[in-house]
């Protein structure tokens, strides 16, 4: 098995459309058309990672956060970074990044993290933009369902909670062909006049390849007319955090306590108790003081998340508890979601769990 065929089952798990402008996320180190000798699978992928992926016989590190995140103009092994990049291209091993293509899918970190709490009715916290397109195409009424369908089949159609969606309209389409036609109805240099069905679906801009290829082998005319639009529809069930419920209320202090149990967290850091029930908690897995507006907009009683500054934890306004569990323990159970992931999907191959612990912060 190549390289490049692991990482089209990655690219199903988390695609890169998914991911933050400013991330650095894919193939960072290595050649895709490599054959893999095995994959391990990390949180980090420093140096002693890369040392266990020897051992392991393993080329293919997958790593949650990119160990490459901004350029670097000199590889000469002076910090944990460089160390690592040397030592894997000296053996041969790629990295591949997953993290906010990971972080933004409605199955991914947040879910994971409300999992491991037992939240119920999760959904996305901030919705992600500029990730629908619509695609409008024409065809003769005999032909509309088989297009349809090859383009539901094809991932399009998918709006929440429903599929196979799409608009349909009739009306009248004209066209004469040239003397380098050969129009499926009528004859070159005739004009006609078809009663044509306008079918409009959407989907995710990184499926716009499969779709098209879906139009094109479907579509009954000899030049196939169609139009694609960006949309700037938020995607509900594509984006960063999460908010869910717990199915009965619990004390402030009880609460925490089972996050810092369930989240193996060394301490958690936390703004002013208000005095009521636990119920409705959002989270945002690594860096999130960003979104604390959102947690409250939301109705959150609680935001988990990590890495707050001193003053961000004024902005609860007591309006609700915000708490910092820590980087590494709010992403904690992400690894294990990909080897499982990837086990699933490729079978009778080494995926291996990194044993190493790569969170830089300890507690006394």
């Amino acid at each position: 098995m190549k390289i490049k065929e692991i990482i089209s089952v990655l690219e199903e798990m988390a695609p890169l459309a998914y991911a933050e402008d400013f991330d650095n996320v894919g193939l960072l180190i290595g050649d895709k058309d490599s054959e893999a000798t095995g994959v391990i699978v990390c949180h980090d992928a420093l140096e002693s990672v890369i040392d266990e992926a020897i051992s392991k016989k393993c080329n293919l590190v997958v790593c949650f956060h990119p160990i490459l995140f901004s350029g670097l103009k000199k590889i000469t092994g002076k910090n944990y970074v460089e160390k690592a990049i040397i030592k894997a291209i000296k053996n041969d091993i790629a990295i591949y990044a997953v993290h906010t293509a990971l972080d933004n899918h409605q199955d991914g970190v947040n879910k994971i993290f409300c999992d491991a709490l037992g939240l119920t009715k999760t959904k996305i916290l901030i919705p992600k933009q500029n990730l629908i397109r619509k695609l409008i195409t024409y065809t003769i009424p005999e032909n509309a369902g088989k297009l349809r369908n090859a383009l539901f089949n094809a991932g399009a159609g998918n709006i929440g909670n429903y599929e196979n969606c799409s608009f349909n309209s009739k009306g009248i389409g004209t066209y004469m062909g040239n003397e380098h036609s050969n129009p499926e109805i009528g004859e070159r240099f005739e004009f006609m006049e078809n009663e044509e069905i306008k079918i409009e679906v959407t989907f995710e801009k990184h499926l716009e390849n499969k779709i098209l290829k879906a139009l094109f082998k479907n579509h009954v005319y000899e030049e196939v007319a169609y139009e694609i639009y960006d949309l700037q529809n938020k995607n509900q069930n594509i984006g960063l955090g999460m908010i869910g419920e717990l199915d009965v209320p619990m004390d402030e202090k009880d609460f925490l306590n089972l996050v810092k149990e369930k989240m193996q967290c060394g301490g958690i850091r936390h703004s002013a108790f208000l005095g009521k029930p636990i119920k409705k908690v959002a989270v945002l897995g690594g860096s999130g003081s960003f979104a604390i507006k959102n947690a409250i907009q939301a109705g959150a009683d609680v935001f988990l998340t990590a890495d707050l500054k001193y003053h961000q934890f004024y902005e609860a306004e007591n309006q609700l508890i915000l708490a910092d569990i820590g980087h590494f323990e709010s992403e904690r159970y992400t690894k294990n979601y990909i080897v499982d992931f990837l086990r699933k999907k490729i079978l009778n191959f080494a995926i291996v769990l990194s044993e190493e612990n790569t969170n830089p912060v300890k507690y006394l």
